[in-house]
């Protein structure tokens, strides 16, 4: 048995095709400390709260982003619309260990310097409310809304769903661990 396989293998069978017929919308995160920007394609997330208004969002340890995110007190999350596969691309399949995305798209900063994905005009600001680490391979970022942009009448668009980024290759595998010194 795989460390990434229950003792059961039929449950994880049925878990992971539930998984894929919800085919989640796909976001990018993004996240910024001092000079140091970080993003990632993220699949896992989800609406926290009615009142406050916040947001969830689930993050690879295995992520360059996850050494920035834990640091961060703002981050943004960007939802992509299925014309946005090259940022899905770049944000999924290259790792901030070896390249500055940033260089490579229009943004801009916004509160704490994080950086905003100027293409992607749906997104949301977060202020970290609480990190948890329930001992699995991602840790949940929950975040109090500082602002929401929704998109511009004339950009509709259906959003990028997992099912158009299933074949992208992901910088780092998902049983990597970062390992923090602090």
């Amino acid at each position: 048995m795989g460390a990434d396989r229950s003792p059961d293998a039929a449950v994880d069978d049925a878990f992971d095709a539930l998984m894929a017929n919800a085919d989640s919308a796909m976001i990018a995160l993004t996240v910024a400390v001092g000079d140091e920007r970080s993003g990632c394609l993220v699949g896992f997330h989800c609406q926290a709260s009615i009142n406050p208004r916040q947001y969830a969002v689930w993050l690879s340890k295995a992520n360059h982003t996850y050494d920035v995110a834990v640091q961060a007190e703002t981050y943004a999350v960007h939802f992509l619309r299925g014309t946005d596969r090259d940022l899905a691309v770049l944000f999924g399949t290259a790792t901030g260990d070896e390249v500055d995305k940033f260089d490579r798209v229009p943004w801009t900063a916004g509160p704490n310097g994080v950086p905003l994905l100027d293409a992607c005009p749906n997104r949301l600001v977060l202020r970290r409310h609480a990190l948890v680490d329930a001992g699995g391979d991602h840790v949940c970022l929950i975040g109090d809304v500082l602002e929401a942009v929704g998109a511009d009448d004339d950009r509709p668009g259906e959003p990028l769903r997992l099912s158009a980024v299933d074949d992208l290759e992901p910088g780092h595998d998902a049983d990597e661990q970062r390992h923090r010194d602090d």
